[in-house]
C-alpha cells in the first residue's frame, strides 16, 4: 500500500482515523487550538489506546503487500527490544557485546534480504559453482534496519532512553507515516512522544494542509514528469537524440526530487496528525552552489546516519578524512540497492565531495554564484544518470548520447515533449524552489505588523483549506486509473 492510492486516501486513512478518533475520546485538545495542562501519567494512559491502534494500522499498512514479510518486522523489533534492554541493564565490559551482537543480527537480516543474491551473482560470474537465490526485497527494510541500529547505538551512549516496552518500540520500528521510504527517525525525536504526545487542532489542520502538499508534488508533477523521463530513458532510448538525454534525464531530476520529498512531506504530515514531530528530510536541495551544499540539503536524516554512526566514529575531520568520505559515499551507494551502478554512483559523489573538501570550498567566496549553481546543477544531472541505469550498456547509450554523441541532436519529438508539457516544467522549476517557505515567512511578517493579526490567521486558514480541497480533488481524479504511480525510494 502506498500513500499516493485512492485505497488508502478514501479506505484505509478514514478508517485508521475514526479509530484513533475512538481512541482518543475524552480528548478535548482535539477541538481546540490550545492545550490543557495535563501531568505525564495522565497523557501516558490516554496514548496507550491511541498507540495500539496506530500499531494495528502500520502492520495491517505494511501486510497489504507482503503478510509474509510483517514476521521479520515483528522478530527484528523483538530482537532490537532484547538487545535494547541487555545493553541498558549490562555491566560496561557487556554492552559494548551486546551492541555489536545488536548490529550484527540487523545488518544480517538486511544482508540476507537486500544483498545475498548480488554477492551470490559476484562470486557465479567468477567461476564458482554458486547458485544466485531469488529473494524479494522486503519493503523498507533498508529503513526500519537503519533505525533500529541508531535505536541501539542512542541507548548505548546513553543519547535516548531504553523502550521497556515492547509494545511501544515496536511502534517506533513499525509506524506507518514513515516506514516505507523515511525520514529515517531517531528514536530520540520521538522517544517522549510515543507515551506523552499531544495533538490539538492546529496540528491536525497543519499536517493536513503539509500531507496534500506531498500528495500534489507526487501525483501532478513527480508522476507527470515520469511519463517523460520513461519516453526518452527507456521506450526511446534506441532512438536517443542528445536533447532527448539531456530532457529525459532533466525530468528524472525533478521526477526523483518531487517523488521522494512529496513522501516525505506526507509523512511529516501525517505524523504531524498525530502528535509525532519528524525532522525535514530535504531543504530545496536544487538551490544548492556546490555537491557538498546538496548532500547537506537531499535526505537529510541518511546523511546524519552516516554521518553520527559512521563518518564521525572513524574519525571525521580529525584524521584520514579521505578515507573515511570514500568509505561513507561508498556505504551510501550500497544502501540505495544491490546493483554496480549504485556503488559507482556513491563513489563518484565521494570522490566529488572529497576533492571539494581541498578545493572549491576554500575559494568558493572569489567564484560567482550562477557558475557555482550551474557546475552544481550539471554534476547532480550526471550523477542522476548513473542512478538511473543499473545496465552498464543502456547506461552507456544514454551517456553517449547525453555528451552530443546521438543519432542526431535534435528532433520534432523533444520539442513536442516539452511543449506539451509546458507548464509542468515551470511547475518544476518553481517548486523546486523555496516558494512555500517564502510565502510562509511573508505572512507571518505581516501578520507580526498587523493591528489585526486574527485577520491574517483567518485568511491563511482559509486559503490552506481551498488549496487543500483542490489538490486533493485535482490529485484523486489523476489518479484514477494511473499506472505510474509507485514510490521510486519503495525499492530500497
Amino acid at each position: 500500500m502506498i500513500f499516493s492510492d485512492l485505497f488508502f486516501l478514501f479506505a484505509f486513512l478514514p478508517a485508521f482515523f475514526l479509530c484513533y478518533l475512538l481512541a482518543a475520546v475524552g480528548d478535548k485538545e482535539l477541538f481546540s487550538s490550545r492545550v490543557p495542562a495535563l501531568d505525564p501519567s495522565q497523557m501516558a494512559c490516554r496514548n496507550v489506546l491511541k498507540n495500539a491502534v496506530l500499531v494495528v494500522f502500520s502492520l495491517i499498512f505494511y501486510a497489504w503487500g507482503e503478510p509474509v514479510y510483517v514476521f521479520l518486522m515483528l522478530f527484528s523489533s523483538l530482537i532490537n527490544y532484547i538487545s535494547g534492554l541487555n545493553i541498558a541493564g549490562r555491566m560496561q565490559s557487556r554492552r559494548k557485546t551486546t551492541l555489536v551482537v545488536g548490529i550484527s543480527l540487523n545488518l544480517l537480516m538486511l544482508g540476507i534480504f537486500k544483498y545475498l543474491g548480488f554477492f551470490a551473482g559476484i562470486l557465479s560470474d567468477l567461476g564458482m559453482n554458486i547458485k544466485v537465490p531469488n529473494i524479494a526485497l522486503p519493503i523498507g527494510i533498508s529503513f526500519y534496519t537503519f533505525q533500529s541500529i541508531s535505536y541501539l547505538v542512542d541507548v548505548y551512549r546513553n543519547e535516548s532512553p531504553v523502550q521497556r516496552r515492547y509494545p511501544d518500540l515496536l511502534l517506533y520500528i513499525s509506524m506507518f507515516p514513515q516506514l516505507v521510504a523515511g525520514p529515517i527517525v531517531r528514536y530520540g525525536t520521538v522517544a517522549n512522544e510515543i507515551a506523552n504526545r499531544r495533538v490539538n487542532s492546529r496540528d491536525i489542520a497543519d499536517g493536513s494542509y503539509r500531507f496534500l502538499i506531498g500528495l500534489g508534488k507526487k501525483v501532478i508533477l513527480a508522476n507527470q514528469l515520469s511519463e517523460i523521463s520513461d519516453q526518452f530513458l527507456v521506450n526511446g532510448l534506441n532512438d536517443l537524440t542528445t536533447t532527448g538525454a539531456w530532457l529525459g534525464i532533466v525530468a528524472f531530476t525533478f521526477q526523483i526530487y518531487f517523488d521522494f520529498s512529496g513522501y516525505s512531506d506526507m509523512a511529516i504530515g501525517l505524523g504531524r496528525m498525530l502528535g509525532f514531530h519528524f525532522n525535514e528530510n530535504f531543504n530545496h536541495p536544487y538551490c544548492c552552489d556546490n555537491i557538498t551544499d546538496f548532500w547537506r540539503r537531499w535526505h537529510i536524516s541518511l546523511g546524519s546516519f552516516f554521518r553520527d554512526y559512521v563518518y564521525i566514529p572513524m574519525g571525521g575531520n580529525r584524521k584520514h578524512q579521505a578515507v573515511n568520505i570514500l568509505v561513507v559515499w561508498f556505504l551510501t551507494g550500497m544502501w540505495h540497492g544491490a546493483s554496480w551502478n549504485f556503488i559507482i554512483w556513491g563513489v563518484y559523489f565521494g570522490i566529488i565531495v572529497m576533492t571539494e573538501k581541498y578545493t572549491l570550498l576554500k575559494v568558493k567566496d572569489n567564484i560567482p554564484s550562477p557558475l557555482l549553481h550551474l557546475y552544481s546543477l550539471l554534476l547532480v544531472v550526471i550523477g542522476w544518470g548513473i542512478f538511473y541505469f543499473d545496465d552498464f550498456g543502456r547506461m552507456l547509450v544514454f551517456f553517449k548520447s547525453f555528451f552530443g554523441g546521438g543519432k542526431t541532436f535534435d528532433s520534432f519529438v523533444t520539442h513536442s515533449a516539452f511543449l506539451d508539457h509546458f507548464w509542468i516544467w515551470v511547475a518544476a522549476i518553481v517548486f523546486s524552489m523555496p516558494l512555500r517557505k517564502t510565502v510562509s515567512s511573508f505572512v507571518l511578517h505581516r501578520q507580526e505588523e498587523s493591528s489585526v493579526p486574527s485577520v491574517y490567521n483567518a485568511m491563511s486558514l482559509i486559503v490552506k483549506t481551498v488549496f487543500s480541497v483542490v489538490m486533493l480533488v485535482v490529485c484523486a481524479a489523476l489518479l484514477v486509473g494511473a499506472t505510474n504511480n509507485a514510490f521510486i525510494y519503495t525499492r530500497f
